[in-house]
């Protein structure tokens, strides 16, 4: 993706269209026949739309309406309440709305803040981590709500369940970039993945350029949010135009995240996509971002390289581009902007 700003007309009637749909039946039952079409077709959709919607995915229905309930539950509480777990540096906790400006978009020129609530939770590593010991961040617990029963234990199985879905895709990656299907494995042993339970608050007449969370690029490998039941998601496509995903109950999207367009020299996009403010009615999704170890730096991929297209990005671990993304969207970062150990 070019780095000049996309000039792109915001609002206007917006169109709904279809997603690649990948049906991960069969290949979750342990069936290997159909690897390499499906490999196919997440190769075609990264390269064309950077979106996608994946059925049979193994993760119940259930699990997937608990975690909106825990969501709403949790969004209900006062808000006295909700701030005693507000965000820390280490990027975990409660963000209020308004809190949020991505101010390093290419894609589109926001100027208000989101009209969005969100609360964190990332992955725990183990206390003998010896970058937990040495205090780095983004290694630290999670903070959890006092007198919510259930919700830590309901929001810590979904998370558990999407990083399996996650690593179970791994070598579908691998395998639509060319790679040896165990490729990857290395770079997840230990891998950082985050939950943004979201709550995005309708309102009947939003401002000028004004969205329940602006224009941007996820930041990790690859995003799974599962179908939420009020529209909002917008997604932008090669010609610069706006469009809905349709729905497809039960289904879980997937997208690109900026990590990995990097790794992947833009040969897979990390598509620009924004939310809508709802007008009527409350919309709570449950996005789990997966990405891979920090500190293993990587290097553009042998398959995405040659003599006449040769690396974009230099080498770098996530936990470096992570920092940066975090210090450009989040106004609170400003006091950790200097480089931790």
């Amino acid at each position: 993706m070019s780095l000049a700003k996309i000039d792109v007309t915001v609002g206007g009637d917006i169109e709904t269209r279809d997603l690649p749909l990948l049906d991960l039946g069969n290949y979750l039952a342990g069936d290997d026949s159909g690897k390499e079409e499906l490999a196919e077709e997440l190769r075609f959709a990264s390269e064309t739309v950077g979106f996608l919607a994946l059925k049979n995915h193994g993760i119940p229905q259930s699990l997937l309406d608990r975690a909106i309930d825990e969501n709403t539950r949790f969004c209900n509480l006062p808000l006295e309440e909700k701030l005693k777990i507000q965000v820390d540096q280490n990027q975990r906790g409660y963000i209020q709305p308004k809190a949020t400006l991505i101010k390093h978009s290419i894609y589109h020129d926001n100027t208000k803040f989101d009209l969005n609530e969100t609360t964190v939770f990332a992955t725990d590593f183990a206390p003998d981590n010896p970058h937990v010991i040495a205090g780095k961040q983004f290694y630290a617990l999670n903070q959890w709500p006092e007198n919510l029963p259930g919700f830590r234990e309901t929001v810590e199985e979904y998370m558990s369940a999407m990083q399996v879905l996650g690593k179970k895709l791994l070598p579908l990656w691998a395998l639509s970039l060319e790679l040896p299907e165990d490729f990857f494995l290395p770079y997840f042993e230990n891998n950082y993945m985050y939950y943004r339970m979201a709550h995005y608050p309708p309102k009947p007449d939003p401002e000028e350029n004004e969205f329940a969370l602006g224009a941007h690029a996820d930041t990790g490998f690859m995003t799974l949010l599962p179908a939420a039941d009020v529209e909002g998601l917008e997604i932008l496509d090669s010609n610069r135009i706006w469009f809905r995903p349709r729905k497809v109950p039960g289904a879980i999207h997937v997208n690109i995240g900026q990590f990995l367009e990097r790794w992947s020299n833009e040969r897979f996009i990390a598509t620009p996509h924004r939310v809508a403010i709802p007008k009527e009615e409350d919309r709570y999704t449950a996005p789990v971002f997966l990405a891979p170890d920090f500190e293993p730096v990587v290097e553009c991929l042998p398959t995405c390289q040659g003599p006449d297209n040769p690396p974009k990005y230099p080498s770098e671990s996530y936990w470096q581009f992570f920092k940066w993304y975090m210090a450009n969207t989040y106004p609170h970062y400003a006091e950790f902007h200097e480089e931790s150990n």
